[in-house]
C-alpha cells in the first residue's frame, strides 16, 4: 500500500486536509492556504512520480482521486461557511463527482477502465487555481473574483462530467 513514494504523496495530501481546515477555523489563514497550496501541488508530484519511476499502482489510481475530492471539497465546504461560494455551486461538483464516479463503477463491472479524460484534468487543476484565488483573498477581493472563479469551477467541472457520459455512456447500454 505505502510501498512507493507516489502513494506516500497521496496519504500525505489526505493528512493535510484536516490540518488545512483547522487552521482555517483558527483564523490562520496564512498557514490554511500554504498547506492548501502545498496539498494540490503534491498531487502533481505524486502523479510525476508514479508514471516517471513506474510506481503506478491499484491503490494510487483509487486513492489519488479520492484525496484531489477530499481537499476540494474541504476547501468549498470551507468557503460556503465564509460566503464566497455558494452552496449551489458545490452541490453541482458532489453531483458530477458521484455520476463519473458511478460511471466508472459500471465500466468495472464490465472490466472496462475509464481512464482520467484531459477534460477532467483541466477541471481539477482549474479548480486547484480557483480555489487557490479564493482562499488567498478571503474577504479581501471583489465579488466578481469570486463569481468568475464560481462559474470556471462549474462549467469546467460540468463540461468535463458531459465529456465523461459522452465517451462513456455506452457501459450504461443493457447487452
Amino acid at each position: 500500500m505505502l510501498n512507493t513514494t507516489a502513494n506516500k504523496i497521496t496519504v500525505l495530501r489526505i493528512v493535510l486536509v484536516p490540518f488545512f481546515l483547522l487552521f482555517e477555523y483558527l483564523g490562520r489563514h496564512d498557514i490554511g492556504f500554504a498547506l492548501f497550496v502545498t496539498a494540490s501541488l503534491s498531487d502533481l508530484l505524486d502523479g510525476y512520480i508514479a508514471r516517471k519511476y513506474n510506481q503506478i499502482t491499484v491503490f494510487g489510481k483509487f486513492m489519488d482521486p479520492l484525496a484531489d475530492k477530499m481537499l476540494v471539497l474541504a476547501a468549498m465546504c470551507y468557503l460556503i461557511e465564509a460566503q464566497v461560494m455558494p452552496g449551489w455551486a458545490v452541490a453541482l461538483v458532489i453531483f458530477r463527482e458521484f455520476a463519473v464516479s458511478g460511471l466508472r463503477l459500471i465500466a468495472a463491472q464490465q472490466n472496462i477502465v475509464i481512464a482520467a479524460a484531459p477534460s477532467g484534468k483541466f477541471k481539477t487543476a482549474c479548480t486547484m487555481v480557483c480555489l487557490c484565488i479564493m482562499l488567498c483573498f478571503i474577504h479581501v477581493a471583489p465579488l466578481w473574483v469570486y463569481t468568475l472563479c464560481t462559474v470556471l469551477i462549474v462549467l469546467t467541472t460540468l463540461y468535463s462530467g458531459f465529456e465523461y457520459f459522452w465517451m462513456n455512456g455506452h457501459v450504461l447500454k443493457e447487452k
